[in-house]
């Protein structure tokens, strides 16, 4: 067996489009994600018990269910009735990319929110009665104390949740995206050099990550400057 370097080369910018289009789902799915996570997870950190319960089912499912399993009951399963096919969503629901942005966003967003609850609970009980002490309200001390300090504990566990979605990300070739791993899935079916092309794909997806986890120790040290105890040299 020989390894066929010229493969590689020839097909890179096929599998470079496949970036973008795994960059586009990781930020939006991502993105959405949060926004949908920070509502549930002040739901699940509040003192009242039948509001925190209201989240529980839907993390519960989508933290306990297949990822796959869940793009496939969106992409194939509202296909299945006339009253979504009749409807205004139906646009939507009946693309494969926005299917895949749905399922990541309803995903990634379980997981974000019991993220986010942990860093809230974790914050000091001090800091919440400084505030209190201070006459904050509750929608101001969520959005000056509780918000800004649990993103700063939360960074470094969502900067891994988002790695973990770039790689799952591999599953929207699934229903037919050319993500690196669709496009990558293509070209093997022409040339029959799989080892060549996956080698290649998961070098990108390598780098990708690497970016990323550099990206996110920066905002971390950011956002987290105040911790770090710089002594006299």
């Amino acid at each position: 067996m020989s390894w066929n370097w010229s493969i590689i080369f020839e097909y890179l910018p096929r599998l470079i489009d496949g970036v973008w289009v795994t960059l586009e789902l990781v930020f939006l799915s991502g993105l959405l994600g949060l926004i949908l996570a920070v509502p549930l997870a002040l739901m699940r950190a509040s003192d009242n018990r039948w509001l925190r319960m209201l989240p529980f089912g839907y993390i519960f499912f989508f933290r306990g269910t297949p990822l796959l399993v869940q793009i496939f009951l969106i992409y194939y399963g509202a296909s299945q009735f006339d009253a979504i096919k009749e409807s205004v969503l139906w646009p939507v629901l009946r693309e494969p990319y926005w299917c895949a942005i749905i399922a990541f966003t309803l995903n990634t967003a379980a997981y974000t929110a019991e993220l986010i609850r942990g860093a809230i609970q974790a914050i000091p009980k001090g800091e919440l009665e400084a505030a209190d002490a201070f006459g904050m309200s509750r929608p101001m001390k969520i959005r000056r104390i509780v918000l800004p300090r649990a993103f700063g504990i939360v960074l470094p566990a969502y900067g891994n949740e988002l790695i973990l979605m770039l790689k799952s990300s591999s599953l929207a070739s699934t229903i037919t995206l050319l993500d690196i791993t669709g496009a990558a899935r293509t070209i093997i079916a022409r040339t029959y050099t799989p080892l060549e092309i996956f080698f290649a794909a998961g070098m990108l997806y390598l780098l990708i990550t690497a970016i990323m986890i550099g990206c996110f120790r920066l905002i971390e040290r950011r956002l987290n400057r105040h911790q770090h105890y710089k002594g006299s040299h």
